[in-house]
C-alpha cells in the first residue's frame, strides 16, 4: 500500500543520509561518533560538520522523576555530539517550565520548541489522540502500535493532525504498561467501585467511570500528594520502576494488574511522543530532520527495554516492602471489555479523523495476525467514517 511504501522509502533515504555522513565525517577532523549501548548514547548515528553555532531546542518531558527522567536527560545530552554540534536538547522535566496540560500549547506557541508528553493527554482537544496511544482492551503490545504508525499509515495520520495545530509530531515513544496503586485491596471489577481514583482521562476515565469510580483527573507530579493526604486513594500511573522512585509504596499498600501477561488491560502500551513546533522543525535542514526522526525510532526502542529492566528490580523492592499484588481475573476482562467496546465506538465518532484512525486499528484487531475482536463483540456498533 501506499503508506508501507512511503515508510520504506523514509527508512531508504535515512539509510543513505547516515551513509554519506559517515563518509563527510571521515574528512572532517573530530567529526566522530558512535552509538554506545548506554542509556545517555543510544540512538542512530549521525556525523557531520560542525556548525559555527548550535540549534537548541528547549524539551520538556512528562516524566516528573525515576528512571523514566534520567533516561530522558540521558537521551537529551548526547545529542549535541551525535550531530556534531549542529543541533542540541536542553531537557527539562515535568512542570520544570509550563504544566503538563499546558505543553500543547507551549510548544504550539513557541515557549518550548519540542516536548514528550504522554499522547494521551490532549484526548480532551484532539479526540483523535485517544487512539495514537493504548486504550482500554485495543491493541496490547509495542510491536503492534509500530505495525500501526510505520507501515498502517498512522505516522502520516498523527503527522496531518498536529500540522493542523502548527507542530510537528516526529514518533511515538514507548515506555510500557500502567499499572494502579491503592489504599485497598482490588480483587475484581466490582472493586472500583465508590473509589476516588486518578487516571488520565479521556476513553481510559470513561471505562473506570463505567464501572463504578469517582475519577479524577491529574498529571503524574501531583498524584504522591493526592495519595498521601486522601484526596484519592486509587491511583493509576506508569510502571513499577517510576512509581518505586515517586514514592507509591510509602502511600499505598497494594498494587493491581491485570492477568498473567496482560499487564494492563486498560493502558497495556502507554505511548510517549516527541512533536516539534512546526517553526522549530522547518529551521532544520533536510539532512538533521532524517537524524531527528531516525533518532526518535531507535530511542523508542532502547527507552522502553531500560524500562522495562528497571520495572524487573523494582517489583523486587515492591514485595520487600511489604506491598500486596494482585491481578484481575479474565472474567474482569470479559467484564471491562463490554464496557469499553461502545466508548470505542462513542470516541472514534467524535470526529472523522478519530473514525479514520480506529477503523485501521479495528481491522488491524479482527484479522488473523491478533483476532482479540470478534464481530459478536462489535454487534450493533456503528462507525461514522
Amino acid at each position: 500500500m501506499k503508506e508501507s511504501r512511503t515508510a520504506i522509502k523514509t527508512v531508504r533515504a535515512a539509510q543513505a543520509f547516515s551513509r554519506r555522513g559517515l563518509l563527510k565525517g571521515a574528512a572532517v577532523a573530530g567529526g566522530t561518533a558512535a552509538v554506545l549501548g548506554v542509556a545517555g548514547e543510544v540512538g542512530a548515528p549521525y556525523i557531520g560538520t560542525a556548525k559555527a553555532q548550535t540549534t537548541t531546542w528547549k524539551i520538556q518531558t512528562s516524566w516528573p522523576g525515576g528512571v523514566g527522567l534520567q533516561i530522558f536527560e540521558d537521551w537529551c545530552n548526547g545529542i549535541v555530539e551525535k550531530t556534531g554540534g549542529e543541533l542540541a536538547f536542553e531537557p527539562y522535566g515535568a512542570q520544570a517550565v509550563v504544566g503538563d496540560f499546558q505543553l500543547f500549547d507551549a510548544v504550539k506557541n513557541g515557549v518550548l520548541q519540542a516536548m514528550n508528553p504522554f499522547t494521551i493527554y490532549w484526548a480532551g482537544r484532539m479526540p483523535a489522540s485517544v487512539f495514537l496511544t493504548s486504550y482500554p482492551l485495543g491493541p496490547r503490545n509495542p510491536h503492534e502500535w509500530d505495525v500501526f504508525y510505520y507501515s498502517l499509515g498512522g505516522l502520516e495520520i498523527t503527522r496531518e493532525l498536529f500540522a493542523n495545530e502548527g507542530m510537528y509530531y516526529v514518533g511515538p515513544i514507548h515506555h510500557g504498561a500502567n499499572i494502579i496503586h491503592s489504599k485497598v485491596p482490588i480483587n475484581s471489577i466490582e472493586d472500583f467501585r465508590g473509589r476516588k481514583m486518578r487516571l488520565p482521562g479521556g476513553m481510559v476515565a470513561e471505562v473506570f467511570q463505567a464501572a463504578g469510580a469517582k475519577t479524577t483527573l491529574l498529571p503524574g507530579s501531583e498524584i504522591f500528594p493526592a495519595l498521601e493526604k486522601g484526596t484519592i486513594d486509587v491511583a493509576d500511573y506508569t510502571g513499577p520502576a517510576v512509581n518505586w522512585a515517586l514514592g507509591f509504596a510509602e502511600v499505598t499498600n497494594f498494587i493491581s494488574t491485570g492477568p498473567a501477561g496482560f499487564m494492563s488491560i486498560y493502558q497495556p502500551v502507554d505511548l510517549m511522543d516527541l512533536t516539534v513546533g512546526m517553526d522549530a522543525w522547518n529551521a532544520l535542514s533536510p539532512e538533521m530532520k532524517q537524524f531527528v526522526e531516525m533518532e526518535v525510532h531507535v530511542y523508542s526502542d532502547m527507552h522502553h527495554a531500560l524500562i522495562q529492566a528497571a520495572d524487573l528490580e523494582a517489583w523486587k523492592k515492591f514485595e520487600e516492602a511489604g506491598t500486596i499484588i494482585t491481578r484481575l481475573s479474565q472474567a474482569d476482562v470479559d467484564k471491562f471489555t463490554e464496557l469499553a467496546v461502545p466508548r470505542w465506538y462513542a470516541w472514534a465518532n467524535k470526529d472523522k479523523s478519530a473514525a479514520r484512525i480506529f477503523k485501521i486499528q479495528l481491522d488491524y484487531m479482527m484479522s488473523g495476525s491478533l483476532g482479540y475482536v470478534t464481530p459478536d463483540m462489535i454487534k450493533g456498533q456503528t462507525l461514522n467514517l
